[in-house]
């Protein structure tokens, strides 16, 4: 991943800008990073296929087939990769997808529009629960924050937060992005500090991991409820690409267990795995495994 200039002209045409992004983001890809094309707002460039859809209409998180489901299109195969940046000519940079394998990625924002030190707040969580940040991927951003990448555990779902941690620190996980280092936004460009941009992202130190995976919570929703959440989290599994199947497996499994359908739901969560290509040997030991973390110590 190149480091950039981070303040480019303006004049440069949206069609380079476009170019750039999607060599930018070829050259993730091909470290095994999951991307979608954004826009200068850091928003997902391509509009929902179901933007006319009304309210009451199931959710779709790619399962129809159609780009436009932002973090859910992420890929890191070069053809899917140039068809989104071809539907999205008008992009200027690109997300990662955090949560998939081979990385797991983990995103560690420190903001500074809080107005707090949030580099500051980190050391002293470190010290307090005697762990250190590794050497990994650092991320410059326009506003002079940072962008830490960490790599997570297959089995660990650690979900996106905002502040939960310390003021300004915000966690990009399961269902989240990053921001790419060489997307341009409204704000300036996103760049990787000298000196980091050719690591893999490190490990997630065990101490920091745990501080980012909280108890489940107890739910206990109704009967007509738990039968469309249950009818979702099947659907979602069967929306997974190849090499997304055992994390989305993982994931569904364990907001099925954390709603208490846990065992209602193993059937018909291994038949959609199964669909998708898992062996059902897998699929039952994948739903296990979030049967196990979501039991809590």
């Amino acid at each position: 991943m190149a480091t950039t200039d981070r303040h480019p002209p303006q004049s440069v045409p949206t069609s380079s800008l476009a170019t750039l992004a999607l060599a930018h983001a070829l050259s993730a890809a091909a470290r095994g990073f999951a991307v979608i094309p954004l826009s200068r707002t850091k928003l997902p460039a391509l509009p929902s296929p179901h933007r006319d859809d009304p309210p009451t209409a199931p959710r779709c998180h790619g399962e129809c087939g159609l780009p436009g489901h932002g973090v859910y299109d992420a890929t890191a195969d070069p053809r899917r990769v140039r068809a989104l940046f071809a539907a999205a000519p008008r992009a200027t940079g690109y997300g990662i997808a955090c949560g998939l394998p081979p990385h797991h990625l983990i995103g560690v924002d420190l903001d500074t529009k809080t107005g707090t030190n949030s580099s500051a707040s980190l050391r002293e969580l470190a010290l307090r629960h005697l762990f250190t940040i590794p050497d990994t991927v650092v991320v410059a951003t326009p506003s002079g924050g940072r962008h830490l990448w960490l790599a997570g555990p297959p089995h660990v779902v650690v979900p996106n937060s905002a502040g939960r941690l310390a003021p300004g620190i915000d966690i990009r996980g399961a269902g989240g992005y990053l921001v790419g280092p060489g997307s341009r936004t409204e704000h300036g460009v996103y760049a990787t500090v000298p000196g980091t941009a050719n690591l893999a992202p490190a490990p997630c130190p065990p101490a920091l991991l745990q501080l980012l995976t909280p108890p489940p919570r107890t739910h206990h929703p109704d009967s007509t409820r738990s039968g469309q959440h249950g009818a979702g989290l099947v659907q979602f599994v069967l929306g997974a690409h190849e090499g997304q199947r055992n994390t989305r497996l993982f994931w569904a499994a364990c907001r099925a267990y954390e709603s208490g359908l846990g065992s209602t739901l193993t059937d018909a969560l291994v038949d959609a795995a199964t669909r998708t290509g898992l062996t059902e040997r897998e699929a039952r030991s994948t739903i296990a495994s979030a049967g196990r973390l979501t039991s809590g110590p």
